[in-house]
């Protein structure tokens, strides 16, 4: 993907996740088992809250037309990093007639193109069969996404203050190079080289690309596969193994009683180490706060700061996992 000036400085990072991203990503979780250790037990807990709320047929439907495969419709994913789920279903309920056909054709391609009966009213455009997709993704997302926002968002924070960070001080070029922590992206001279699955340059054509994190995307960044469609590139946010227990650990209320629920919060986040701004970001405090949090934790042998170049970075201790972890000692 190569940028003109004028593209680099359109470019954009959306705000945090976008829930039809996750929503269709989360849905290709379920029908493989990629990173067993990051969502193994996300999958067993949602596999058996959908059997509780009687959603299995419901998301069984959602995977045949969002399979886990070389290509899923790209009206399910119209959005750009849209702060709600209401936006995004909006746009999809909005999608003209042809493109439910064509995208729905091209879905079943394996079979010359003939749409399925159970689809063929949503290929036709019929108002009702997309009211009752809607209400089967909204279902869904309530039980497999949205309880796992605040994880969610929190990783989608730091991402987003380390790109802010390497944008103000080297610009949107720099920003692109920060990428390079992601395995298989490189960036060079306003090129940037992604591990797609398959050889293909993405033409902005003057566009604006948007950037959009994604918690549950694992395997390889996503472009739309209509060109005409604003662009955006989505990535892996690669969570830590472990994020749903440490999300909700049992340490956690006792370890809020103990240094208050900010700096419980706090520790939680450094699985990886974040400067003041990064935390200050992530849980929506203001940088002074952040950083008297930070110098209370430190003190108390929780946390240590280490000055990296122009940067300080915190990091969890041993002792600082330990009480994280219920295990003192």
């Amino acid at each position: 993907m190569d940028f003109t000036s004028q593209e680099l400085v359109r470019l954009r990072v959306a705000a945090s996740v976008d829930p039809l991203w996750e929503t269709a990503l989360s849905l290709h979780l379920l029908q493989n088992q990629a990173a067993p250790l990051t969502f193994g037990p996300w999958r067993r807990e949602v596999g058996a809250a959908l059997r509780r709320a009687g959603l299995l047929p419901a998301a069984h439907d959602l995977m045949r037309l969002c399979p886990d495969g070389a290509y899923f419709p790209d009206f399910l994913t119209p959005g750009r990093g849209d702060a709600d789920l209401d936006t995004g279903l909006d746009l999809l309920l909005a999608t003209p007639r042809h493109r439910l056909l064509a995208e729905l054709t091209r879905l079943h391609a394996h079979t010359r193109g003939r749409v399925p009966h159970g689809m063929r009213q949503l290929a036709e455009g019929c108002p009702q069969a997309l009211r009752r997709l809607g209400a089967s993704l909204r279902a869904y997302y309530r039980v497999a996404v949205e309880p796992y926002l605040p994880a969610m968002r929190a990783v989608a924070a730091r991402d987003r203050a380390l790109r802010a960070e390497a944008a103000l001080a080297h610009g949107a070029e720099g920003m692109l190079t920060g990428y390079d922590d992601l395995p298989g992206w490189a960036c060079a001279q306003g090129r940037l080289c992604a591990p797609y699955p398959v050889d293909r340059a993405l033409l902005l054509r003057g566009r604006a690309l948007t950037l959009v994190p994604a918690f549950f995307c694992v395997r390889a960044p996503l472009v739309l596969v209509n060109e005409s469609l604003p662009p955006v590139l989505v990535h892996p946010l690669a969570p830590a193994p472990g994020w749903l227990e440490r999300g909700r650990g049992t340490a956690a209320a006792p370890l809020a009683q103990l240094v208050g629920s900010s700096r419980a919060d706090l520790l939680r986040l450094l699985d990886r180490p974040l400067t003041t701004g990064d935390i200050a970001a992530a849980l929506r405090l203001a940088p002074s706060t952040a950083s008297r949090h930070t110098s209370v934790l430190r003190d108390a042998g929780l946390l240590l700061s280490q000055r990296q170049g122009m940067r300080v970075l915190h990091r969890r201790t041993r002792l600082g996992d330990a009480l994280l972890d219920g295990a003192p000692g």
